[in-house]
């Protein structure tokens, strides 16, 4: 089977065994329409395989339902709509967002955001499965199946009071847990082969450094990082020196990581330096060209050379040279 192309589908991409799974949980939950609950850290692609659900089993609309936004005396108006004449400014009826996904899903994405007031209404729409607008009389009922996401521990937010018990025991039904990108970092390759559409292809030395990164924004950070690159592309390439700057303090400590390994096995051809990649008081920068430089002498300022003792290519060589005005 094809994953990238699989993946593509339903724009969730990787070959991992965590990923088949989800695939695996996705196509169970297409043929129910019990509420499920999408568990993981920002960025993970908690909303990718809400969609992919619907995708699955088409029918209706998606609305996306975004909790951390909903703020202020209009909430439940924006949730369930309401009625001309309401409250002051409604001046006609509007149909809330719940209303929208009639017959479909609605997304409640962050559902741990949600306010307690918000949180009641909500679990008759789910229990009952009806709804009353701001200044109607009657409840109306819904066909709408909900898919809920949090990046929050939402057993701990019960226990602090902040999310009811109710609910939570109401929409984990169908949990899918879903893993930070640094534990599948077998399936960075496909996506960025998925984000790039194959345009570009990074070198051995960004590829090492991507694969290498622990992407703490997860996929949504991967997918930005590579954004940026495609649009800068110094030289007409993508370049290490256009990555985002925590990637490239990362790429600059990989790198006088391994050279000061080096030096520490080799030091009777290197005598000259002994550096420690955490030193407080030379910089990165500054401690990778005093390697570099004490490897050029040792090598008798034979290139080649030099880049063999530091276990680097030559080409890898010749642009920390230039970096560094040592040409």
């Amino acid at each position: 089977m094809n994953h990238a192309r699989n993946g593509h589908a339903h724009r969730l991409v990787g070959a991992s065994e965590s990923i088949e799974n989800i695939r695996r949980l996705i196509a169970k939950a297409a043929r129910s329409d019990l509420p499920v609950l999408l568990l993981g850290e920002t960025g993970t692609g908690k909303e990718v395989v809400a969609r992919a659900i619907h995708h699955a089993a088409p029918g209706g609309h998606f609305v996306p339902i975004d909790c951390g936004s909903l703020v202020g005396p209009l909430m439940e108006s924006e949730l369930f709509g309401h009625r001309k004449g309401a409250f002051s400014g409604a001046f006609e009826s509007k149909r809330g967002l719940v209303e929208l996904a009639d017959g479909g899903i609605a997304f409640f994405d962050e559902i741990g955001d949600l306010p307690l007031d918000m949180q009641v209404k909500l679990l008759r729409l789910l229990q009952e499965r009806e709804f009353r607008a701001v200044g109607a009389l009657e409840w109306r009922k819904l066909d709408v199946r909900i898919i809920a996401a949090t990046h929050r521990d939402l057993k701990a937010e019960v226990a602090a009071g902040r999310f009811r018990q109710d609910l939570y025991y109401r929409l984990n039904v169908f949990p899918i847990h879903l893993p930070p990108l640094r534990e599948r970092k077998q399936d960075i390759p496909l996506l960025i082969e998925h984000f790039l559409e194959g345009r570009f292809q990074p070198g051995p030395d960004l590829a090492a450094t991507l694969m290498s990164y622990n992407w703490p924004g997860n996929v949504r950070e991967l997918q930005h990082c590579l954004e940026r690159l495609a649009a800068l592309r110094s030289e007409g390439a993508l370049r290490i020196s256009d990555l985002p700057s925590a990637l490239q303090q990362h790429q600059a400590a990989g790198s006088l990581g391994a050279l000061s390994q080096i030096v520490e096995e080799r030091v009777e051809e290197l005598p000259a330096v002994r550096i420690s990649p955490t030193s407080p008081v030379i910089s990165i920068p500054e401690s990778e060209r005093q390697t570099i430089s004490a490897a050029l002498e040792a090598a008798g300022g034979g290139r080649m050379r030099a880049a063999k003792m530091l276990r680097i290519s030559r080409t890898t060589l010749y642009r920390k040279m230039k970096e560094y005005g040592m040409d």
